[in-house]
């Protein structure tokens, strides 16, 4: 029997114990819950399967599914918890790989003999004569020490710009 409707689910009474389950709004149809009281009211009875039960703080808390039980003869429709196995494989998390610096090695440090470019090779190369060129970008570490240099040479510039002035 629902005990209570939440945002996020329903509490159920299980007959025979004080204990109550939830039953998550995913796990209340297989088509997809936004709000739990359209689905159940307190005091409705509906069947259920126990999915899950997890210790947490001493106290017993038991996870409840609606889907996998037909409502109206109570009989499992996912005897061998199969449906259950797929919904954990799709909670799984994506791990993001995008901070791990990806290095070409060999191909990295070529330089074509046709366009002068680096990065490629001159049989991979795909500039027609007079054509734009593309090279690849270049490393952090490598345009820190560019933009270093040209400071330094614009410095060296203004230096030598000031020294011709003076002797004028």
């Amino acid at each position: 029997q629902v005990a209570a409707v939440t945002e996020y689910g329903a509490f159920i009474k299980i007959p025979g114990c004080r204990k109550q389950g939830l039953v998550h709004r995913t796990h209340m149809s297989s088509c997809r819950v936004d709000k739990p009281s359209e689905i159940v009211d307190v005091g409705d009875k509906v069947w259920v399967k126990l999915i899950g039960k997890e210790m947490k703080d001493d106290k017993l808390k038991l996870s409840l599914s609606m889907k996998v039980v037909n409502q109206g003869t109570g009989k499992d429709l996912d005897p061998n918890n199969v449906s259950l196995d797929q919904d954990e494989r799709k909670k799984r998390t994506f791990r993001d790989y995008t901070s791990q610096k990806i290095t070409l090695e060999a191909v990295l440090n070529t330089v074509c003999k046709k366009c002068g470019c680096k990065g490629h090779f001159a049989k991979e190369c795909f500039v027609q004569p007079g054509g734009t060129k593309y090279s690849l970008i270049p490393e952090e570490e490598e345009e820190e020490v560019a933009a270093a240099r040209c400071e330094r040479e614009k410095k060296g510039s203004l230096a030598e710009e000031s020294s011709k002035k003076r002797k004028k």
